[in-house]
């Protein structure tokens, strides 16, 4: 969406954020965004600072979570999921949510393999593996 421009995506979220909360005219990605920042109320003030938000660190030591990278997986799993991209998630999704009964929930189990897929691939310099990643969700139905 941004590339590497951390200070760009961070402000369209914050800048989302804003017009949510005046009633502002909001293009479809902003609503987006908007949407799920309004189920994380721990991340409202943060994003209601701009500046601070902006600049932040957060590293794994402080034992914080990064509400942008947080928000940006459920990006990517939305449009994973309304693409069915790897094929099949949709349906291992909607397993997860009938088995949750919540959407949301069903969205942070998945994270947990979206995460390791990512950082698997990161670590060992390669191409993330759909069907590992794949098999991590499917795998989160049967617990």
């Amino acid at each position: 969406m941004f590339g590497n421009d951390r200070r760009q995506m961070r402000r369209f979220f914050t800048d989302a954020w804003n017009k949510q909360q005046k009633g502002l005219p909001m293009e479809p990605m902003e609503q987006v965004v908007a949407g799920i920042i309004q189920q994380h109320p721990e991340y409202h003030s943060i994003l209601e600072q701009q500046d601070l938000a902006l600049e932040k660190e957060y590293l794994p030591e402080t034992g914080e979570t990064n509400p942008f990278l947080h928000i940006s997986m459920h990006i990517s799993l939305q449009e994973q999921i309304s693409t069915d991209r790897p094929p099949g998630i949709t349906t291992a999704y909607r397993k997860l949510i009938m088995g949750s009964g919540d959407a949301h929930a069903a969205d942070h189990m998945m994270m947990d393999c979206l995460g390791r897929m990512l950082w698997e691939a990161q670590r060992e310099n390669r191409m993330p593996d759909e069907q590992a990643y794949l098999e991590c969700i499917r795998g989160l139905s049967k617990k």
